[in-house]
């Protein structure tokens, strides 16, 4: 188990549910707009959000968007240590930095020594492509064995100066390369881990790869806090991840839909009972599982761990809900399970 750091009122690490984030890519010194997409993160399902802070405006800025926050915040700083400084100061939940490239010791130190009086952890980031050269000749490469090395090097540093509230993490848009390093972190320190594949690309293509390398690492016990890199608007990040989590059964929340593949039998329209079932439900956050089957001849037997669910029949279809007698029912099928959820959760909240 790893070690335990507190962000804000989070507790991280330590075997508490894996926690999930995002990062804004609006301009930080826009204050408005990046409190909307934090709102939107939260909204999604994110426990915390990063934000870029690259000038002392962005540094001010945090004051504000700490304030009215729903969620604690995690300022992004490379080089500059006065600016990590300044976003504790002003109420920041956690830093991102590389103490080796915040220059001499006395800085890593001044650093330190605010984080640790305001409670603040430290999260180290090494990346593939911003690994020391003197390693990469090493190891010829940016290997796993050269990423954590390079991370527990950064971690030494703080350590040398007495701050051991640390994250770390080593990520790689290859798969294989990121699965290795966090193994081998894993094996090698007690540090609560920040996993996800970074550069991973677009949703789609991009989500299948976070989802394989996060999730092969969660299914190991390895992984605190997610993270999933997808090009453009952050929010879909938040969704993946979830579904990662939920596929897992690590943490659940709002609509898990079971839908068969569909074969010659099927008997209603699968998909599109389905996306609608993901659309309308989509405001939903207490944990179901809704199942979509296209018949009954399977429908029900492979139903069955299902919260609500449908099968289709030649005429209608059959509602489930589980501790009931399956019912028939015709019609619009999916305003019928649609209903029933919502039934089922005005019950739950009574």
């Amino acid at each position: 188990m790893t070690r335990e750091v507190q962000i804000g009122k989070l507790r991280l690490g330590g075997g508490n549910p894996v926690l999930v984030q995002s990062m804004t890519n609006t301009d930080t010194r826009d204050t408005e707009a990046t409190l909307a997409q934090i709102r939107a993160l939260h909204d999604a399902g994110c426990d915390l959000v990063r934000v870029s802070v690259y000038d002392e405006a962005c540094a001010e800025a945090v004051k504000t968007l700490t304030d009215r926050s729903p969620v604690p915040l995690v300022a992004d700083i490379h080089f500059d240590y006065q600016l990590a400084i300044r976003s504790a100061e002003n109420g920041i939940a956690k830093l991102r930095i590389n103490p080796g490239n915040i220059g001499r010791e006395d800085r890593v130190r001044m650093v330190a020594d605010c984080a640790k009086a305001h409670h603040i952890p430290i999260r180290i980031g090494v990346n593939s492509g911003s690994v020391e050269k003197e390693l990469l000749a090493k190891y010829g490469g940016p290997t796993a064995e050269c990423l954590v090395e390079s991370a527990l090097g950064h971690a030494r540093i703080l350590e040398k100066v007495g701050f051991e509230d640390i994250v770390l993490s080593m990520k790689s848009s290859d798969v294989k390369l990121t699965i290795a390093a966090y193994r081998l972190a894993h094996e090698r320190c007690g540090y609560p881990l920040h996993v996800g594949v970074t550069e991973a690309g677009l949703p789609g293509q991009g989500t299948v790869k976070s989802a394989i390398g996060i999730g092969a690492l969660l299914a190991d016990g390895i992984g605190d806090t997610i993270r999933v890199s997808l090009s453009g608007d952050p929010v879909p990040e938040a969704k993946a991840a979830w579904d990662i989590l939920r596929a897992l059964d690590l943490r659940v929340r709002g609509v898990q839909l079971i839908a068969c593949p569909t074969c010659g039998r099927t008997c209603i329209p699968v998909a599109e009972i389905g996306k609608r079932v993901e659309e309308e439900l989509s405001d939903v956050t207490v944990p179901l599982k809704v199942a979509v089957m296209g018949c009954v001849v399977n429908g029900l037997g492979e139903g069955r761990e299902a919260d609500v669910g449908i099968a289709g029949g030649k005429s209608g279809g059959v509602l489930f809900v589980k501790g009931e007698e399956p019912r028939k029912v015709e019609g619009d099928l999916a305003e019928q399970l649609i209903a029933e959820v919502r039934r089922r959760i005005s019950r739950t909240a009574d």
